[in-house]
C-alpha cells in the first residue's frame, strides 16, 4: 500500500514516535507493515488544473540509541494524490479557511483510485460540535448562536452552562458558565467577539464530572474498548495528557446504543475514523478531524494493539 498522511504543522517539525499523538502510532504501524507512507501538511497540497498534487516527504523507521524512532526524508517530491491508495487527513482544529481550502483541494482526488479518510466532504458537513444536533434526543440541551441576550436568558434558564467555540479542539477556549457570576457577561462578550461570532452553549451535567468519556468507532463499529478522561487540576474538564488523568472504564448498554444509532450515518457521510465524548449518558462532542483514540493509554490498561486494529481496517478499506 502506498499512504500519504496530512499531519498537523507541530507534528511535522517535531516528527519523531510520540506516543501521545494517533497519527505516529498508526504511521508506525504501517511502516512495520512495509507501506510506503508520505507525510505532507496543509500548505503543501495543490491543484496542478484538476490534478490533485502535494509536495511529500518519503518517512522510514530507524534504530536510534537502541530505539526504533521515526525520520523523513529531508527532501521533498512531487506526485499527484491519485497514485496513492489511501490519504489520511488529519490535521489538527482550528478549523480555519486554509482548512476548508485543504478539503476542497481533497475533493479532486479520484475516488475510484484514491480512499480519503475522513471524506473531506464529511468533515465540513460535520462541525465537531454541531454534528450532535443530527441526534437531539441523544444530546444536552443547547444554544448555538452569537446573540448575547440569548445566551444569558439560556444561562439564566439552566442556571449552569458550558460554552465552547466551534472550531477549536482540546478544550480550548471551553468555559463554564454560572447564573449570577459577575464574569458571565464578560466571558460571553469575549468569546462571541462582541455578538459577532456563534458559539455552542451546552446545560451542564451536574452528574458529569469525571464521567467524559471518549467512545471510539471505526467503520461504523462501537470499539469495546474506552477511557475516561478526568478532569485536570483546578478545572471542571479534561485537559491534561498524561496518565494520571485517565482511567479504564466500560461502556454502558446506553452508551453502545449511542454509538450505534450514529453508526449509519457516520459511515453515510465517509466518517470513518471518529471519536465521541459521552457524559452521563448524553452525547456531547463528535470528533471527526483529527481524533485521537489514546492508543498509549487504551493499549495498558487494555492489553491490547489498538494501531494494528485500525489500520487492518485502513487496509480492508482499499484492498
Amino acid at each position: 500500500m502506498r499512504i500519504v498522511f496530512v499531519i498537523d504543522k507541530i507534528e511535522f517539525k517535531y516528527f519523531e514516535i510520540n506516543e501521545l499523538v494517533t497519527s505516529f502510532w498508526l504511521i508506525k504501524e504501517c511502516l512495520e507493515r512495509d507501506f510506503e507512507v508520505c507525510i505532507t501538511t496543509m500548505d503543501k497540497l495543490f491543484l496542478d488544473d484538476n490534478k490533485p498534487k502535494a509536495y511529500l516527504y518519503k518517512t522510514s523507521l530507524i534504530n536510534k540509541n537502541e530505539k526504533q524512532d521515526m525520520v523523513y526524508d529531508k527532501e521533498n517530491f512531487t506526485a499527484c494524490l491519485n497514485n496513492f491508495d489511501l490519504i489520511l487527513f488529519r490535521p489538527d482544529p482550528p478549523v480555519t479557511m486554509e482548512y476548508i481550502f485543504a478539503t476542497y483541494i481533497l475533493d479532486f482526488v479520484d475516488k475510484s483510485k484514491t480512499r480519503v479518510v475522513n471524506n473531506p466532504q464529511g468533515i465540513r458537513s460535520a462541525n465537531e460540535k454541531l454534528y450532535i444536533n443530527n441526534f437531539p434526543d441523544l444530546t444536552p440541551k443547547s444554544i448555538t448562536t452569537s446573540n448575547i441576550n440569548l445566551i444569558r436568558d439560556f444561562v439564566n434558564e439552566h442556571e449552569e452552562a458550558v460554552l465552547k467555540p466551534l472550531n477549536k479542539c482540546f478544550g480550548k477556549g471551553v468555559y463554564y458558565l454560572k447564573k449570577g457570576d459577575k464574569n458571565l457577561n464578560t466571558i460571553i462578550d469575549s468569546e462571541t467577539n462582541s455578538g459577532g461570532t456563534p458559539v455552542i452553549v451546552q446545560e451542564y451535567l451536574k452528574n458529569a464530572m469525571n464521567q467524559d468519556k471518549r467512545i471510539i468507532m471505526i467503520g461504523g463499529e462501537v470499539y469495546d474498548e474506552c477511557i475516561t478522561k478526568l478532569s485536570g487540576k483546578e478545572d471542571f474538564k479534561f485537559n491534561t495528557h498524561n496518565d494520571e488523568f485517565f482511567k479504564k472504564t466500560e461502556l454502558t448498554a446506553k452508551e453502545r446504543e449511542i454509538g450505534n444509532r450514529l453508526s449509519s450515518k457516520l459511515k453515510e457521510d465517509g466518517l470513518y475514523l471518529v471519536g465521541l465524548d459521552v457524559m452521563d449518558e448524553k452525547l456531547i462532542e463528535i470528533n471527526v478531524t483529527s481524533p485521537c483514540f489514546f492508543i498509549k493509554e487504551i493499549n495498558a490498561m487494555f492489553n491490547v494493539n489498538l494501531e494494528k486494529r485500525v489500520v487492518d481496517y485502513l487496509e480492508s478499506l482499499v484492498v
